[in-house]
């Protein structure tokens, strides 16, 4: 957790939860990346979002096209997740974004002609850190993350191809699609 020193002078900028993936091909290489934002509150308003990229080309929907701007270039480029990743300008859409999550069952996503699904929990741990480097500096972020063992994307009824890569060890799992919950970020 945060310490009382750094986390005092730091505000609360965002509540709520940022579940996200990464889909591989067989030699290792980024098929699918999403972000799927719930947000309880924010200094910018609050409401669901996802962003997509896949094939190049990066996609954010959302009901509340401002939110979800913001959410994406605020947050999603500067994850290690996208470093890499041929980012360009997104095409914002406004569209509903409906996401049903349990850290028991996983994850089901639609957004526009978005499918997302996400299933086979393989753990719940609390992950905290008070040096997570955004754009604008460094921010304290905590937050409750369930890595799971499958999950796929479809785009207009047709599969996104790629797959979880599942590492770490079976007391403490890792994997490149992981479901989050009671996620602050402070800055």
């Amino acid at each position: 957790m945060p310490t009382k020193s750094s986390a005092s002078h730091r505000r609360i900028i965002l509540a709520g939860a940022n579940p996200g993936l990464r889909l591989f091909d067989e030699r290792g290489k980024v098929t699918a990346y999403a972000s799927i934002w719930m947000v309880d509150w924010s200094v910018r308003g609050a409401g669901t979002a996802v962003v997509l990229w896949f094939d190049g080309i990066v996609r954010v929907v959302s009901e509340d096209v401002d939110l979800a701007a913001w959410l994406e270039r605020y947050f999603v480029r500067s994850f290690l997740e996208v470093q890499g990743l041929p980012w360009h300008e997104p095409a914002v859409e406004r569209d509903l974004v409906q996401v049903s999550m349990n850290l028991a069952d996983g994850l089901s996503a639609k957004a526009a002609d978005i499918q997302i699904e996400m299933s086979g929990v393989l753990d719940r741990r609390l992950f905290a850190t008070d040096n997570f480097q955004l754009a604008d500096g460094n921010h304290s972020l905590s937050l409750v993350i369930a890595p799971v063992r499958s999950a796929t994307v479809s785009i207009g009824g047709a599969s996104v191809p790629g797959f979880v890569q599942v590492d770490g060890s079976p007391d403490r799992p890792g994997s490149s699609a992981f479901l989050t919950t009671a996620e602050v970020w402070q800055r």
